[in-house]
């Protein structure tokens, strides 16, 4: 995927499309966006557990409809907006439906994340600079 003038939301919109077909009728899950320089470099789908009853699994439970993805997607893209000031760590959208209500629900979790080792030269001197300075 070509990031280079991508904004962010276009790139998350860009996951929801490549996921719908996997998104459209899972039960419950959590979309995974990994986030570098501000651009997307992986993305999935963790689907929860497909449980079984004394052996068999049980066909009842329906999972997310075409419209309910495309609703899914908006409310990601739109989520961006509480994301503040980092270029670098994930996107959660944990989601789950509820079929007794035909309705779903879904929880954002943003992680940022910060590598010391690219700011080690500007808080830590030199060693030479340490013995040059007395």
């Amino acid at each position: 995927m070509q990031t280079d003038s991508a904004s962010l939301a276009r790139q998350v919109e860009f996951v929801f499309r490549q996921l719908e077909g996997e998104l459209t009728n899972a039960t419950a899950g959590t979309v995974l966006i990994h986030v570098r320089n501000n651009a997307v470099g992986k993305f999935g789908v963790r689907h929860h557990p497909i449980e079984s009853k004394n052996g068999k699994f049980e066909n009842g439970d329906k999972g997310l409809t075409a419209i309910q993805v495309q609703a899914f997607k908006q409310m990601a893209i739109e989520s961006l907006k509480y994301r503040k000031e980092w270029s670098h760590g994930e996107i959660l959208y944990d989601f789950s439906v509820r079929t007794s209500s035909n309705s779903w629900s879904a929880s954002i979790l943003f992680e940022s994340n910060y590598n010391m080792a690219n700011w080690n030269s500007r808080y830590y001197p030199k060693r030479n600079d340490l013995w040059d300075s007395q």
